[in-house]
């Protein structure tokens, strides 16, 4: 009866054994391998192109923002003043163009239209004149000098009449060509130096670049900044990113484009990421001559990208596990 027993609990040992490495050989299967990996940020550090008062901030650490949203001003009573400088210049520019482009005033053409007509006036009664001293002098009643003035007037007034008929035309045409030219050159360079003074006005208020949460703020209203000094860290949910290594022996089963997940402590679901860069070289390198054990020890950078979506639920620093 004990040799049964004994039998039997032989038997049922050696079944128990083998379905208990069943199990683990099941669950080896079932469980990917998993790469210790961590959540890194690039954060996009908006600055001041001129440096100035901070007039307003208008954003805080950890809010989230829209793109276009408003961050912080500058005192702008400087800019703004150049900015109406230069608008007047424009304004004195174009009235310049304009009038060189129309002619003289008709009041202006009116005075020298009357003037021509005083001088038609004075040729006709020249020519009156000279036609009775003709006379006379046929008649022997003046000397050939009285006959010789009359035809000098007549003359005379007939060359003002010519002036001034070329001063009425004149009067009417645009400015010449050089001027002109000139001018243009002049109004151009007014728009030019009217969008300057507008680029320099808008810089005083600077709007987010992207949607983003704001990581850090570095001064308060009032304080003085510095020419290309950050004032506001935004973090765009499409600049996180994931960060791992690779051992030299799996390298060939990755590339880009290729998908893995991602889990974290609280992250809830796995995430979903993709590979966008796979370094060439080696973290560790090696003697020349590689021997299989130190072949084991080459590290390759991986980066990979979760989507927009998902990325709010990683944290720069944060751990997390790659699973391939």
């Amino acid at each position: 009866m004990l040799h049964e027993f004994r039998i039997y609990r032989a038997r049922n040992t050696g079944a128990l054994a083998v379905l208990l490495c069943l199990l683990l050989c099941a669950c080896a299967k079932e469980e990917a391998p998993r790469i210790q990996g961590y959540v890194e940020g690039e954060f996009v550090r908006v600055s001041v192109t001129a440096g100035g008062t901070l007039d307003n901030l208008a954003v805080r650490r950890g809010q989230s923002i829209a793109a276009g949203a408003p961050l912080f001003t500058l005192e702008s009573a400087n800019e703004a003043a150049a900015r109406r400088e230069s608008e007047d210049r424009v304004a004195k520019a174009d009235a310049t163009l304009a009038n060189l482009l129309s002619g003289k005033r008709a009041p202006e053409v009116n005075v020298v239209s009357a003037q021509l007509q005083q001088a038609q006036a004075a040729r006709t009664l020249s020519a009156s004149n000279l036609a009775r001293q003709q006379k006379l002098a046929q008649s022997g009643f003046i000397s050939p000098s009285v006959l010789e003035d009359a035809r000098t007037q007549l003359a005379r007034d007939t060359a003002a009449v010519a002036e001034l008929q070329a001063q009425v035309q004149t009067a009417k045409l645009p400015a010449r060509d050089n001027e002109i030219r000139a001018a243009q050159s002049e109004a151009a360079a007014a728009r030019a130096a009217l969008a300057q003074a507008d680029w320099k006005l808008r810089q005083r208020a600077v709007p987010a670049p992207a949607a983003g949460l704001i990581a850090d703020t570095y001064y308060r209203s009032g304080e003085w900044i510095n020419p290309g000094s950050a004032v506001v860290s935004l973090l765009p949910p499409q600049n996180i990113k994931l960060r791992f290594y690779v051992a030299e022996a799996k390298l060939g089963a990755i590339k880009p484009g290729q998908k893995i997940q991602v889990s974290c402590d609280a992250c809830g679901a796995p995430i979903s990421a993709e590979i966008r860069f796979i370094a060439t070289q080696a973290e560790y390198t090696p003697p020349v001559l590689y021997t299989r054990d130190q072949r084991a020890k080459l590290v390759y950078l991986v980066e990979a990208y979760p989507s927009p979506a998902d990325a709010p639920r990683l944290h720069p620093g944060q751990p997390v596990d790659i699973t391939l």
